[in-house]
């Protein structure tokens, strides 16, 4: 089944007294891009944590954060109350030097470095196992998610596939029109050049030649094929590569039957075959 690369997903559970949130988002990319953000207490964790998205998600441009929050006890931030005085005594100094109005010395003092200070605490082995499991479950959520845009993505393809097959159906019905158009304009040429004499044998072989060259049945063929071979690779996992080297193997024939179909209505189909394919690889982009 196919996946969309683009997802979130969300975990959130209390460890004694905190209370730990995880949150991963992916869009496309072509390979693993991983973004992790967390305390520098939890650093430790990162390794884990990435091998742990890279198995699961295989690739996308991935932010991972990690937040931890109190719930119950004493806050682990504080703030040193005689560095935030020093900063006081020291502004309101400036302040009155200068000649200036009083100023809001408290949301200044609450910028400056250092007044806010954390108390960290050694992570034990059971909290890093709650760490991973939460976000095992916040990865596992995203990919519920892709697996729910993949099949938006699976419905959409299959509808163009579709398109492009029936207008490729279409294509035969004007190709006896076509041979006769170019036999009947080439008469007329060699009629007005030549006072309407000319050799009958020397025209049919010279008609042979020229069909020959604006025949497209191995385009249809090879047409056909790879629209096969697009259908059967979307059931295979992370098959969204390949489509992209599909896709364009289904262009290449596509724009050759246009150079050949020298015909209007023919041409007309090229163009909504064309239309379809464009479609089609947008969303191969965010497939996986």
């Amino acid at each position: 089944m196919l996946k969309s690369m683009t997802g979130f997903g969300k975990a959130s559970g209390n460890f004694q007294s905190k209370k730990y949130t995880v949150e991963v988002r992916s869009l496309n990319s072509k390979s693993m891009d991983l973004n992790t953000r967390m305390s520098s207490q939890y650093k430790e964790l990162d390794g884990p944590i990435r091998k742990l998205v890279t198995e699961k998600l295989a690739r996308g441009k991935v932010d991972f954060a990690l937040s931890m929050d109190v719930v119950d006890g004493d806050s682990l931030v504080s703030i040193n109350h005689d560095l935030a005085k020093a900063y006081y005594k020291e502004l309101k100094a400036l302040n009155d030097g200068l000649g200036e109005k009083t100023e809001d010395y408290l949301s200044i003092i609450l910028r400056m470095p250092d007044v806010f200070s954390s108390s960290s605490h050694e992570v034990e082995q059971d909290e890093k196992d709650f760490i991973i499991k939460l976000s095992e479950e916040a990865v596992d959520q995203l990919n519920s998610f892709r697996r729910k845009e993949g099949e938006d993505l699976e419905r959409e393809f299959n509808e163009r596939i579709g398109d492009i097959r029936n207008l490729l159906k279409e294509v035969p019905k004007y190709e006896d029109e076509r041979i006769e158009t170019i036999r009947e304009r080439m008469k007329k040429a060699l009629e007005d050049m030549q006072g309407g004499s000319y050799d009958d044998n020397r025209f049919e072989q010279e008609m042979i030649f020229y069909i020959e060259k604006l025949d497209v049945s191995e385009e249809k063929m090879r047409l056909s094929h790879h629209l096969d071979y697009f259908l059967e690779t979307m059931v295979l996992p992370e098959a969204g590569k390949k489509l992209g080297f599909i896709s364009q193997e289904i262009g290449r024939e596509i724009n050759t039957l246009g150079s050949k179909s020298n015909h209007a209505e023919m041409q007309k189909l090229v163009i909504d075959m064309k239309d379809n394919l464009e479609k089609i690889k947008e969303q191969i982009l965010n497939t996986l």
